[in-house]
């Protein structure tokens, strides 16, 4: 049986009034402000009835040069890769120092060679972690659990993780000191206090499962179920969260900044009035990002056969039902109504299907390694006495960087080209979050800049069939040609 949002039939004219395409003026606006307030003069967005939004160059670019620097809108961290890197939940650049990454690393990896339960314990976004770590004065490896990884000496993990030990060279890669959550978390840490506090005004605040985040025990524990169950099935359910996290503390801001000018002009009057503009303004960001329903646009795995599409779309659409009420368990507020519908929270997640870009930073510990392995002999050999053992029980994944997905507003205009003229390249001083575009060759001013949705070096056929799940036929010269 199909799965029914009441939210749905009772705020209709209200979600349909939140997922209306914006008109090209309002795009225009839109994007003519963030460009400007992020500096990015060199670009300009326009609509186009044919394909939609498009970028377009406003200079000259040469090859190689940086073409975007985009900062997210939304973004987070994999859950599976939170045990490989420790990185600040807001910015997303690595924390802490080498020695602490090599550590925790290894303390992690121990906990899930004992017991894969012991691991989720530690490291899971729904548990008070005890490792997620850290402010390094709370972390205390057992030695049962770390001290004997390998070939590494007795205590060496219990000493890179609690400062005890410093590591030939490390401080030639030197990290941001840790800064733990507002609301005394232990899910999620910052690089710095404005990183704090900047993602807990944007949307932490009603995400955080700290006692000190304001929430009663009851909706931190409904709180905890939602993202156990968004870790176990799909962690984009934590994107969306935040998105509507995000403009629920925004429509709060905007009423109040409204009530208090109000109160200014009109002191005796009782203030009154619909909210919902207030609503629309704060969903703006997101009413820009080009949306389907997630359960009609996610692609057909490989293993589905075709008969089987209808019943996996309906399972989709059961496991958003069952993620929104969890959320809603945790966070719903009236006012906001119509943002916890499933009819919206589809569109969220389909929003990040269709247009997400994958989130990389590079791992200093990869630099570290290489830099060790590049001094001269002498020094080479003398540092290796410390560095071999964790390298060999490091392994291959010595240079996991963080990887996460996150949602830019500006690359998220950006059409697909088979020979696109740029691409999504990270140089060696960008060390955030942030999405770097790089031109593949030059670009006049006034040229749509493209980038590639998909391997463009596949066969013209398999091209179009990955394509085809972002609902277009691709019409750039290479397929023409072709």
């Amino acid at each position: 049986m199909e799965v029914q949002c009441s939210l749905d039939v009772r705020c209709a004219e209200q979600i349909a009034a939140l997922l209306r395409p914006p008109s090209p003026q309002e795009i225009q606006d839109y994007f003519e402000h963030l460009l400007a307030a992020r500096n990015c003069h060199g670009l300009k967005i326009k609509q186009s009835g044919e394909i939609g939004k498009g970028v377009y160059a406003n200079m000259d670019f040469q090859e190689e040069d940086l073409v975007l620097k985009d900062q997210m809108l939304v973004g987070a961290q994999h859950f599976s890769n939170k045990a490989e890197a420790f990185v600040c939940s807001h910015c997303f650049c690595y924390i802490g120092s080498i020695e602490l990454q090599i550590g925790r690393r290894l303390y992690l990896r121990s906990l899930k060679n004992q017991d894969t339960e012991d691991l989720k314990d530690h490291v899971h976004t729904s548990n008070q972690s005890k490792v997620l770590e850290s402010n390094v004065a709370d972390v205390h490896v057992q030695k049962s659990a770390g001290s004997s990884t390998g070939a590494i000496p007795e205590g060496m993990v219990e000493a890179l993780m609690n400062g005890g030990l410093t590591l030939p060279y490390s401080k030639e890669f030197p990290l941001p000191p840790v800064f733990s959550c507002i609301g005394g978390c232990r899910e999620e840490y910052y690089c710095s206090k404005s990183c704090a506090e900047a993602d807990w005004e944007s949307c932490h605040s009603l995400l955080c499962l700290g006692k000190e985040s304001g929430g009663s025990g009851t909706c931190r524990e409904a709180l905890a179920r939602f993202c156990e169950h968004a870790t176990e099935t799909n962690d984009i359910f934590l994107l969306a969260a935040k998105v509507i996290s995000s403009t629920v503390l925004k429509y709060q801001n905007l009423k109040t900044a409204n009530h208090e000018c109000q109160k200014k002009k009109m002191k005796t009057s009782e203030i009154s009035g619909p909210n919902f503009p207030f609503l629309l303004e704060a969903w703006k960001p997101f009413s820009m990002g080009y949306k389907q329903r997630w359960w009609d646009c996610v692609a057909l795995p490989d293993d589905v056969e075709c008969s089987e599409e209808t019943s996996f779309r309906m399972q989709m659409k059961d496991l958003a039902f069952k993620s929104l009420q969890l959320l809603k368990a945790a966070i719903f507020t009236e006012e906001c109504a119509p943002l916890f519908s499933l009819e919206i929270y589809g569109h969220i997640i389909g929003m990040f299907e269709l247009n997400n870009l994958d989130l990389v930073v590079a791992s200093p510990v990869e630099d570290y390694f290489i830099y060790i392995s590049d001094l001269p002999p002498l020094e080479m050999e003398e540092a290796d006495k410390f560095t071999r053992p964790l390298l060999d029980t490091l392994g291959d994944d010595y240079a996991v960087s963080c990887e996460g997905t996150a949602f830019f507003p500006i690359h998220s205009c950006m059409n697909h080209s088979c020979c696109p003229n740029t691409k999504a390249f990270k140089r060696d001083e960008d060390r955030d979050g942030q999405a770097t575009i790089i031109a593949l060759r030059p670009i006049s001013r006034g040229e749509e800049v493209t980038i590639s949705y998909i391997d463009e070096d596949l066969p013209y056929e398999d091209r179009q069939a990955s394509l085809a799940d972002y609902g277009f036929q691709c019409k750039c010269p290479k397929c023409l040609e072709e």
